[in-house]
């Protein structure tokens, strides 16, 4: 079903208006809007495989050929400006008779094993094989085998599935501005390949899955860990415990049916309790964790004299762009860890010690909104309990995956508690999962650590929304803090740049290097566009309006983790546990 936006609605009212026929209908569009727009502000469905939101039109794969009185040839909608007067067909019979034929050549030269493909009922050349009623394919020739690339921890790339669209190159080249995949040789033998033809896993790739969510077949993947979490559950041996992140708990409600945006958090606990898990914990409490390790670092920064202005640290992929492209700044990030990896140190220490368990007997099993957390559990840094601090990580994807394995359905299951007392959490902590949540969370305790006092409202929404960079100005004991916000890796870049050439007047910047932040990471349900990141990020703040507490120094089990084993924080034990350092990477 095709949707008008609020952004086409915009449009039609800010810019004139031109007349075309549309199918014989005469229509008023704005001048400047391309066929496709056009016809989607017309409720008109084009079918494309190329075009994606928020990237260059591009017109390489010409599904969404349409035919214009005049023209001797079937043109790409998604390229061609409306003009005065047009007539245009959406469905005569060539352009009918185009767009299948497209489509069968694609199908010629892809596997068809839909059964065993990851993108099965949600891949977008399936689906448009389906609706143009193919059932045979007419064209046969040589078609290449090319080796499915497992190099990276965190992303599996199939060149067998690849139908040259140029959604990914175009999403990591435009949007996250890596530019770690691009299309090599000419004619037949074109593929998308790493430069010099490197696996994924010696490139420049950052992980953030960006390019999953933009591919529309089984080309691009998360690397699974799904197996190996069943062989945990299943082992008696080992006490398997689990951490959901913020914004799972908005989103993965989608593969079960239910809205965008919805809030499932008790459901997931009990569907979770059910899979296997022997505790069911929030990677919530981490993150309230995370902002009294991070704050109290910001604090003694601002009063020591420290490297400024400090940069957040929770989004791993960002922390592998920065190692690759600007390891200069390195001395201005945290050195806090991510709450995923708060967790698996706290767990395998603290709470095995409560439990009496030999950690090496403990796994620690994330679900993340999040491709690039499979490659930061990986990293050799993440062992401050002796162990791998967190085992394996499943992205929100793959964990509907298990719960429809194993049955379960979502929406059928009871409310249920987390366990304690890595379970509690407060507000802030919950939006984490959005973009400038960090810096919210933040700013409420390092205001109230700093004054001494109440800070009535909590809601600091300067640094919320989808702006790709946000800026705020906070006064605390009559100093002046200056915030920045970035998310997407391009809008990040802008960021850095002025920081690196000295031009930056900021105190404290947050960075996420996916879209919207967490909510529209790589690991999320398939389709993630802007409305929906809209209703995740929506859900994520109602979830914090509906909580008792929302200042994370206010968190009682984090306060008691202090007290009980961690000592003062930023202290000895806090480092050793809950910090960590850096390397720079090769740009190649």
């Amino acid at each position: 079903m095709v949707k008008v936006t609020s952004e086409m609605r915009e449009k039609a009212q800010t810019v004139s208006l031109v007349t075309i026929y549309l199918d014989g209908r005469e229509v008023r569009v704005p001048e400047g809007v391309t066929l496709l727009e056009a016809c989607r502000m017309e409720g008109i469905h084009v079918p494309t495989l190329c075009h994606f939101e928020g990237l260059s039109p591009w017109g390489g794969c010409r599904m969404c050929v349409v035919e214009v009185e005049g023209q001797p040839n079937l043109v790409a909608s998604c390229v061609t400006q409306v003009r005065g007067g047009m007539r245009i067909w959406t469905s005569s019979k060539k352009v009918r008779e185009a767009r299948k034929t497209n489509l069968e050549l694609l199908l010629s030269n892809h596997p068809l094993d839909c059964q065993l493909c990851d993108r099965n009922g949600s891949c977008e050349l399936q689906s448009l094989a389906y609706q143009f009623g193919i059932r045979e394919i007419r064209f046969q020739g040589e078609r290449k085998v090319y080796e499915v690339d497992q190099s990276s921890p965190s992303i599996k790339r199939d060149p067998n599935r690849c139908i040259l669209c140029g959604r990914c190159v175009r999403t990591c080249r435009e949007i996250q501005t890596v530019c770690a995949i691009d299309f090599a040789n000419r004619g037949f033998e074109t593929v998308i390949s790493p430069s010099l033809g490197l696996p994924l896993g010696e490139s420049v790739c950052v992980n953030c899955g960006q390019c999953i969510l933009a591919c529309p077949t089984g080309a691009l993947s998360e690397v699974s860990h799904v197996e190996m979490v069943w062989d945990a559950i299943n082992d008696p041996q080992k006490f398997v415990i689990l951490q959901t992140a913020p914004a799972v708990r908005v989103s993965i409600g989608e593969p079960f049916g239910l809205p965008p945006g919805t809030v499932t958090t008790g459901k997931m606990v009990a569907a979770f309790r059910r899979l296997g898990f022997d505790r069911v914990f929030d990677t919530n409490f981490a993150a309230d964790l995370t902002i009294i390790e991070e704050g109290h670092e910001f604090i003694a920064r601002l009063q020591q004299g420290g490297k400024l202005p400090l940069i957040t640290s929770c989004s791993p992929g960002w922390i592998k762009f920065m190692e690759h492209f600007y390891p200069e700044l390195m001395e201005n990030v945290s050195t806090c860890k991510s709450p995923q990896q708060m967790f698996g140190a706290v767990a395998k220490t603290y709470y095995a010690q409560k439990l009496g368990i030999d950690p090496k007997d403990m796994v620690v099993v994330s679900i993340m909104p999040c491709t690039a957390k499979k490659f930061e559990c990986q990293r050799d840094e993440m062992r401050a309990s002796g162990f791998q601090d967190v085992d394996f990580s499943l992205t929100t994807r793959e964990a509907a995956r298990m719960l429809q394995e194993k049955g379960i359905d979502l929406k059928e299951m009871p409310e249920e508690d987390f366990d304690d007392p890595l379970g509690i959490s407060t507000g802030a902590a919950a939006v984490f999962g959005a973009t400038g949540g960090v810096m919210e969370a933040a700013l409420r305790s390092v205001y109230e650590i700093l004054t001494g006092k109440t800070l009535e409202k909590v809601d600091f929404y300067s640094v919320r929304g989808m702006d790709g960079v946000k800026e705020a100005t906070v006064e605390i004991n009559g100093m002046e803090i200056h915030v920045a916000v970035a998310h997407g890796l391009g809008n990040a870049r802008k960021v850095l740049d002025e920081v690196k050439a000295g031009r930056s007047k900021y105190h404290f910047i947050e960075i996420m290097a996916c879209p919207g932040g967490c909510i529209g990471g790589g690991g999320q349900p398939i389709p993630t566009n802007l409305e929906i990141r809209m209703k995740r990020i929506e859900a994520i703040y109602q979830v914090d309006r509906s909580l008792p507490l929302r200042k994370s120094h206010e968190n009682p089990a984090i306060k008691r983790l202090y007290e009980e084993f961690l000592g003062e924080p930023n202290g000895e034990r806090a480092h050793h546990l809950l910090h960590t350092h850096y390397v720079p990477r090769e740009r190649m």
